[in-house]
């Protein structure tokens, strides 16, 4: 990558990051400060910890076709001005519904899918896998940092005072986009990094990407819905002050990083992903059992809480790989757009059921909910398909028509290695999958070589 593109890949991380971080230090103590509002009921306090993935769900691929006819940038100006306005809302906030359409308002920030698109203006396709690994990486650091800084904001600013900051924060991210940000010369279509609408119905038949969006809706709903309720069990059941629930999360985090890292190389280097995978999912299952049994013992919960973020962490990890791998090489911005979305609204709907299930049956009865949705997953997970253990190879070449196009993909796909093979003559790209380990590197770049 050129020192541009590192900025670049940087750059567009740290904006997504900042924006995440202002939504996930709101997770670990909302429901202590919700108490508080006029208007209060648990399902209404769930509805506001998971308001936010519906608007999110709904508008973040619209943004990115927007993005592509009006300007990437002034999407993401708009989006964060928007997260912005949402998080003065709840901070002015002094009943449950205020904040719910303040949170309506910062999902309606959804500006992920510009950013990818952005992105992928900005970093050449042979690097383009690097740099959304990077905004990935990212997001889990993100994560991690506000399951420590939600706690220990909440007890020296308070709730609004992490909503002021978050508007901060978005306002830092417009900064970041005009000032430090590249300007594209040229912005276009990457099927490789966004939804295109054309593609929306043969993504949305696929059985095997429709199992791993359910897995992403599944995992999140159950995060969320853990979340409506642990804040309380920690402070009630467990008697620990909401100021020192940052020494219940940062242990289990970082001994679960620590955790993930040889279930990630038995899962890719050692090609045993579906069963790492399915094996995840029965651990997360398991954890929120014995989260309904044992959620009144604070060290009983630091160690649930382990197992339950190290399994979160693999398939957080190993859910996109799938999708890439399942994926056919020209859908893959299509199948992540609807995977994106699936989800946000996994949050939203582990938001409303796990305040509802918290009023009207108790703590435990939502960590039961989250056992049966994960025993729900394992079962449309044990008929997945185990993936090919291939990559994603783009490869520029230049002006093909039509019928030139389909007779170089028949070509390429006839190459030692080369799994499928898809070639968009109005893109000038070839969309590959490969098999690295086998693939015939010289033969496919003398074809390349020869339509340049």
């Amino acid at each position: 990558m050129t020192r541009t593109e590192v900025r670049s890949a940087a750059s567009m991380a740290g904006i997504y990051a900042l924006r995440m971080l202002g939504l996930f230090m709101i997770l670990p103590v909302f429901a202590l400060y919700a108490e508080h509002l006029e208007g209060v009921t648990p399902a209404l306090t769930g509805l506001a910890i998971g308001i936010y993935g519906m608007t999110q769900a709904l508008l973040q691929i619209p943004f990115g076709l927007v993005s592509d006819r009006i300007g990437r940038k002034r999407v993401i100006v708009f989006g964060l001005l928007v997260f912005a306005a949402g998080s003065v809302v709840a901070a002015l906030a002094d009943s449950i519904y205020m904040v719910i359409l303040g949170r309506a308002l910062q999902g309606a920030g959804a500006i992920a899918a510009a950013v990818m698109a952005l992105t992928a203006d900005l970093i050449r396709e042979e690097h383009r896998v690097k740099a959304m690994g990077i905004i990935g990486m990212s997001i889990g650091a993100s994560f991690a940092l506000a399951m420590v800084l939600g706690p220990l904001l909440y007890g020296w600013i308070g709730v609004p005072g992490i909503f002021w900051l978050t508007a901060l924060l978005a306002l830092g991210g417009i900064a970041v986009i005009l000032l430090i940000v590249p300007t594209p010369v040229i912005s276009r279509v990457h099927r490789d990094a966004e939804p295109v609408p054309a593609q929306f119905a043969g993504v949305l038949r696929d059985v095997q990407l429709l199992r791993l969006d359910f897995g992403i809706f599944a995992l999140h709903l159950i995060l969320t819905a853990t979340f409506v309720v642990l804040p309380l069990a920690l402070r009630d059941v467990a008697g620990l002050p909401a100021d020192r629930h940052w020494q219940v999360y940062l242990p289990a985090l970082l001994l679960s990083l620590l955790l993930v890292i040889p279930f990630i190389i038995q899962a890719e280097k050692h090609q045993r992903m579906k069963a790492v995978f399915v094996g995840a999912i029965a651990v997360v299952g398991l954890a929120q059992l014995a989260l309904y049994q044992f959620h009144s013992d604070v060290m009983g919960i630091v160690a649930l809480l382990f197992v339950f973020y190290a399994a979160f962490n693999v398939l957080e990890a190993v859910l996109p790989s799938l999708i890439a791998k399942m994926a056919p090489p020209d859908s893959k911005g299509t199948a992540m757009g609807f995977y994106s979305s699936s989800q946000f609204f996994g949050a939203f709907i582990g938001g409303v059921v796990g305040g509802w299930l918290h009023g009207r049956f108790g703590l435990g009865a939502v960590h039961l909910f989250c056992a049966a949705v994960a025993l729900l997953w394992l079962v449309v997970a044990a008929g997945m398909r185990s993936p090919r253990h291939l990559t994603t190879r783009l490869m520029r070449l230049g002006s093909l028509d039509e019928e030139g196009a389909r007779l170089l993909a028949g070509r390429m796909a006839g190459v030692a290695g080369v799994a499928e093979a898809v070639v968009i003559a109005e893109d000038r790209v070839a969309y590959l999958k490969v098999d690295p380990r086998v693939l015939d590197e010289e033969a496919l770049n003398a074809l390349v070589a020869a339509h340049a």
